[in-house]
């Protein structure tokens, strides 16, 4: 009687990281089929998030028929998307300024607990890619994608606890200057 072995599952919402355009990326070390390296410096980590984070990927393809078949002769592919969806519970105007896809984030007057800041959103045309990042807690898969633009709604809604005002991004994959979008990498044989 035929068997199937037991899924290696993935049940956990992650890190996600940002960071500028062509930045270096982790080495990826591993050990005892985990990540052993910490992000490079210029990976910062987004927080919390309301639900976790959604990595989507859809390759559009269309038929290529002939007269003499019903059925086509071929398949191609017309197209692909990427994005990554989140809704960040880290409220800071740094993940404000992530998700506008940059502006000016400045202190203007004051140091700690004194300290007045001030964040302006980007004049159209000027906007900032980024670089996103992803580690499983497990520390056994890992994503780069290399360039996105936020490109949803970013909405935050003010109210009664328990709600809680959150950052909502939908990042849409870009064909970065070097590589490909995005990379997936795996720690270990297991989930290879």
């Amino acid at each position: 009687m035929p068997t199937t072995a037991a899924p290696n599952i993935l049940t956990d919402p992650g890190y996600l990281f940002a960071a500028p355009l062509a930045s270096t990326e982790p080495t990826n070390t591993v050990s005892g089929s985990k990540f052993t390296d910490a992000w490079p410096v210029a990976w910062v980590s987004l927080g919390a998030t309301e639900d976790g984070s959604t990595f989507s990927y859809q390759v559009t393809v269309e038929a290529i028929s002939v007269a003499e078949f019903f059925d086509p002769v071929a398949w191609k592919t017309t197209g692909r998307q990427g994005k990554f969806a989140f809704s960040l519970a880290n409220y800071t105007l740094a993940n404000y300024k992530t998700s506008l896809n940059g502006g000016s984030l400045t202190v203007v007057s004051g140091t700690g607990a004194t300290q007045l800041n001030k964040f302006e959103a980007p004049d159209p045309g000027s906007e900032v890619r980024t670089m996103l990042g992803w580690e499983s807690l497990d520390s056994t898969v890992r994503i780069i994608v290399r360039q996105a633009l936020n490109g949803g709604n970013v909405e935050s809604a003010f109210k009664k606890a328990p709600a809680k005002a959150l950052i909502p991004c939908e990042f849409q994959f870009e064909v970065p200057a070097a590589g490909k979008p995005f990379t997936m990498y795996t720690a270990g044989t297991g989930r290879a």
